[in-house]
C-alpha cells in the first residue's frame, strides 16, 4: 500500500434492478459501501438481519458495564462475526459504538441494568453462565469443550469479572497467556472463547 484510498464495496447496480423485495432501492442506485460481506450487497438491513436470524448459533455473549467499557464495540463486532444470538450490557445502557464499526445494526443487543436481572433471564430460559476470566478454579479453555447453549460472560477491564458475576458463573473458564501481562482485554478474550465455540459446534459459513 503506498497510501491511496481504496473504495470498499460495490458501485451502483449495472444494468436493470433486480425485482427482489430484499435489495433497496437506493443502494441499487447509490452503489454499497458498507461493511458487509458480498452476499449481503445492496440488501435491505432488515433483509440481511431477517437472513442472520434463520442461522444464529446457539451461544448468547454479555459483559459487564460499570464504567463505559470501550472493549463492548469489539465484542460486539465479533458477536455479529461469529453470529452469536443475542449480545447483553449488564449495568450502563450507554455504550461507545465506535468500535462495533456499525455491526450493531445487524447484531440483537439487549439491556440489563444489574447481574442478578440478568443471570435471572438466563436462568429462565436453562442458559448457563459461563465466566471467562483468569480466576483461581477456572478450568483451561484450550483442554475444554464449552456447553453448546451458554451465555459466554466478560467482565471490565482491569478488574475482570465483578464478585456478584462470579457468584452467578455456573462454569468458568482462563485463556492461557504466556508473556508479562496480567490480563488480556474483553475484546480479544471474546474473540478467542466464540472462535472455541465455533471450532466445538458450527460448520463452515455460507459462501
Amino acid at each position: 500500500m503506498t497510501g491511496e484510498q481504496l473504495d470498499v464495496g460495490v458501485g451502483p447496480w449495472p444494468g436493470d434492478p433486480p425485482n427482489d423485495p430484499r435489495y433497496d432501492p437506493e443502494l441499487l442506485v447509490d452503489g454499497d459501501r458498507r461493511n458487509v460481506v458480498d452476499r449481503y450487497r445492496y440488501w435491505r438491513r432488515e433483509a440481511v438481519v431477517a437472513d442472520l436470524d434463520r442461522r444464529r448459533h446457539d451461544f448468547h455473549v454479555a459483559i459487564e458495564n460499570w464504567q463505559h467499557d470501550f472493549n463492548i464495540g469489539t465484542v460486539v463486532r465479533n458477536a455479529n462475526a461469529f453470529l452469536a444470538a443475542e449480545v447483553h450490557i449488564v449495568g450502563r445502557r450507554r455504550w461507545n459504538r465506535r468500535g462495533a464499526m456499525v455491526t450493531d445494526r445487524y447484531q440483537h443487543v439487549r439491556h440489563h441494568e444489574t447481574i442478578e436481572q440478568f443471570a435471572g433471564w438466563a436462568a429462565e430460559r436453562a442458559l448457563p453462565l459461563v465466566g471467562i476470566d483468569n480466576l483461581p478454579g477456572s478450568r483451561p479453555l484450550e483442554s475444554s469443550t464449552l456447553p453448546r447453549r451458554c451465555v459466554l460472560l466478560f467482565g471490565q477491564e482491569g478488574p475482570g469479572l465483578s464478585d456478584a458475576a462470579r457468584d452467578a458463573c455456573d462454569q468458568l473458564f482462563s485463556i492461557a497467556q504466556y508473556g508479562s501481562t496480567r490480563s488480556i482485554n474483553a475484546g480479544v478474550a471474546s474473540g478467542i472463547a466464540m472462535h472455541a465455540w465455533i471450532r466445538a459446534y458450527a460448520g463452515p459459513p455460507p459462501a
